[in-house]
């Protein structure tokens, strides 16, 4: 087993409310000390991290693997080199796979695949209804056993309110958090953008921000009536942030996620008729990203997540209105949401951000992750706040390439990625 001391660190760990200067022993794939000026012992790597944040590794709990049928876009292997890349050591692999996980053994054959096969940690969210067809609940008592974390049927949300209603009483029963895509198909079908003066100008059809916010409103109600923790995917409107702030209020159990391109990027990026910008939920308005800004700082949005969406280039090659939703993110999204930050009027310190991007989101699928306490996994990431580099998706280790990030100077990235306690990635 690899054994390191990581030196004069600043140490970050929201679990325990920690920001010092400091080293970090790992060993026997455990967090084994912390403390200052710790003595090297024989046989262990030291590895000077001065300037860098030592923090718990990253949590991303929405990405799309593609394993199983759709390998030609990611694999498991590739998915989690992308990851411990972008400091990520656990992820949570959605269900829209072919065929959807919606049984015990497609779950266990994810579990026993990812062992053999990821760099990092994968985590399963089972597929909600069977075939994710919105139709009839899965056996959630079934798939908790074969180690789902949460149920979800994804880009295909369920559009029944009854059958939705039965899906939450069932995840309720087993205390599997209703992961879900919110979005009315009724309002959307056909759009490949969001309504507005940008896709009027382009002469696309447009999903009005209604789309989510009819659904959000709706699944907050059945989870105010049935006890589920309902968990928001991707929030994209503001007035999507005023109805969970309001459902909260009332003590619904509801939580909720960003990805950072809705952060940074507004509708005017498909002007160019870019398909690497066109993802689902769309690119809003400036007062929709405003908004989503204000959600996080409030608290009001729980963690960071990026829907990293891997498509092959002849898939994004397509016209704009054929072409697929999504983009990649695994591997911009720390350098991505550092440049969010600090283009603030006042920045988030440091621990809040491995917050968002590691501790709360481990935290809100029951993950053991997101800590440097002593005895957990040495799943750690080193962080170089101050390496500038520029987006070059040729470099991915993902198998995909569609970012809308090509080019961009970022600051920040992973200059060390351990999983158990193994050094699994060095970007130096």
């Amino acid at each position: 087993m690899n054994r390191y001391l990581l030196r004069n660190g600043r140490l970050l760990d929201p679990s325990q409310s920690l920001d010092r200067r400091g080293d970090l022993r790992l060993r026997e794939g455990r967090i084994a000390e912390l403390g200052d000026a710790l003595a090297p012992d024989a046989g262990e790597t030291v590895m000077d991290c001065t300037g860098c944040w030592v923090a718990p590794g990253l949590v991303d709990i929405h990405v799309h693997l593609r394993d199983l049928g759709q390998s030609y876009k990611e694999t498991l292997q590739t998915g989690g080199a992308a990851a411990v890349a972008g400091g990520f050591t656990s992820v949570c692999c959605m269900p829209n796979t072919e065929p959807p996980l919606d049984s015990p053994a497609l779950v266990r054959e994810i579990y026993a695949r990812a062992e053999r096969e990821s760099p990092c940690r994968v985590y399963v969210v089972a597929a909600l209804t069977q075939g994710m067809r919105g139709e009839t609940p899965c056996d959630y008592h079934a798939l908790r056993r074969a180690g789902a974390v949460a149920c979800s049927d994804d880009a295909f949300p369920v559009q029944s309110a009854e059958v939705m209603r039965r899906a939450m009483l069932g995840c309720a029963a087993y205390g599997l958090p209703v992961v879900t895509h919110c979005e009315d198909k009724s309002l959307s079908d056909g759009a490949s953008m969001h309504a507005g003066t940008v896709s009027a100008r382009l002469g696309l059809k447009g999903a009005p921000a209604s789309a989510e916010t009819v659904q959000i409103a709706r699944n907050a109600l059945l989870a105010h009536e049935t006890g589920c923790h309902l968990h928001v995917q991707h929030l994209s409107t503001a007035v999507g942030v005023a109805l969970v702030r309001f459902f909260k209020g009332l003590g619904v159990r509801l939580t909720t996620e960003v990805a950072p391109h809705h952060l940074l990027l507004t509708d005017a990026a498909c002007a160019g008729f870019d398909t690497n910008a066109k993802m689902n939920p769309p690119l809003r308005t400036d007062a929709d990203r405003d908004a989503l800004t204000h959600g996080v700082l409030e608290g009001v949005i729980d963690c960071i997540a990026t829907d990293h969406a891997p498509h092959a280039p002849f898939e994004k090659a397509q016209p704009f209105p054929s072409a697929p939703f999504g983009i990649v993110g695994l591997e911009t999204a720390l350098g991505c949401i550092l440049h969010w930050n600090r283009q603030l009027p006042q920045p988030l310190e440091p621990l809040q951000l491995v917050n968002l991007m590691s501790t709360a989101p481990a935290r809100l699928m029951g993950l053991p992750a997101g800590t440097l306490q002593l005895g957990a996994p040495a799943d750690v990431v080193v962080i170089d706040p101050d390496l500038r580099w520029r987006v070059d998706a040729t470099q991915f280790r993902s198998r995909s390439r569609n970012t809308p990030f090509e080019g961009w100077e970022l600051t920040g990235k992973a200059r060390y990625t351990f999983v158990g306690g193994a050094l699994v990635h060095r970007g130096d």
